[in-house]
């Protein structure tokens, strides 16, 4: 996707399957960059200006992200903070949209967190809508997903695009469970029958990919989560985006539930 442009991700994730990235990206308005991963793995867990550090070596064609945010009269690396992408706000096209401005997109891995569908319709320009995704507890779970280096205002703005006015509807928090991980390869989720379920809780009873990447401290990254209706219960269990389409989820499963609390479904700090 090197020198692409947003536009070109003409689709929502409920019809296009390219819809999310698969690799690092430097977003702008006007093209999108990949970025490739530094040479160095540190060992440490990254939080705060270690973070921020690594997050600067990713290296694009065009030079490295801090020179991309130069160049691109953006706030640079050290006023950025992570925030876990779980949906629509990693899509270029949606990015491009509500102008949420440049913005490095980095792959990751998510453990015991599985990313599921809220139970609410956002039915802005498309029909029958767009349903985003929030986060749940489930052990032993992995998956790929998407961290945005974002400035406060970035964040802001995300987070009021997904409220649709209705202020606090998503609610940005800091996750108290589950790991985080940089992720250089494609990998794959388990599968539904390597989930098993007692009637109350589900849990993956198999072993991970090998990690790739380093750590991440996920208590000092932010998430926005639906705090209105939680995420949507399918008769107890979740409906875990890895698995149901969002075009399968509206038309067989959407207001054919209930859903649960997002405080019971995420410890949050």
């Amino acid at each position: 996707m090197e020198n692409a442009s947003p536009r070109l991700w003409t689709y929502t994730p409920s019809n296009s399957p390219v819809a999310l990235p698969k690799e690092p990206l430097f977003f702008n308005s006007s093209e999108l960059l990949t970025l490739r991963f530094p040479d160095n793995t540190p060992q440490e867990i990254l939080s705060g200006k270690n973070l921020q550090e690594y997050c600067s070596s990713f290296v694009s064609e065009k030079g490295t992200v801090d020179e991309l945010l130069s160049l691109h009269e953006s706030p640079p690396m050290a006023q950025r903070r992570p925030f876990l992408l779980l949906g629509e706000l990693a899509n270029p096209y949606r990015l491009q949209d509500i102008g949420v401005g440049p913005m490095p997109i980095l792959t990751v891995r998510i453990t015991d967190l599985c990313r599921t569908y809220a139970d609410a319709l956002d039915n802005r320009e498309v029909v029958p809508g767009v349903h985003h995704i929030t986060l749940a507890r489930t052990e032993g779970w992995w998956e790929k997903s998407h961290v945005g280096m974002a400035t406060v205002e970035q964040m802001k703005h995300m987070v009021a695009w997904l409220d649709q006015g209705r202020k606090g509807t998503w609610k940005p928090v800091r996750p108290a469970e589950g790991g985080l991980y940089f992720e250089t390869q494609q990998i794959n989720p388990p599968s539904p029958e390597e989930i098993q379920w007692d009637g109350h809780r589900e849990v993956v009873d198999s072993s991970p990919p090998e990690v790739t990447g380093p750590q991440i401290d996920l208590k000092t990254v932010m998430v926005p989560v639906h705090t209105n209706y939680g995420c949507y219960d399918n008769r107890g269990r979740f409906a875990r985006c890895a698995h149901i389409s969002q075009r399968d989820f509206h038309d067989n499963m959407f207001r054919r539930g209930s859903s649960k609390k997002w405080n019971d479904i995420l410890d949050i700090c």
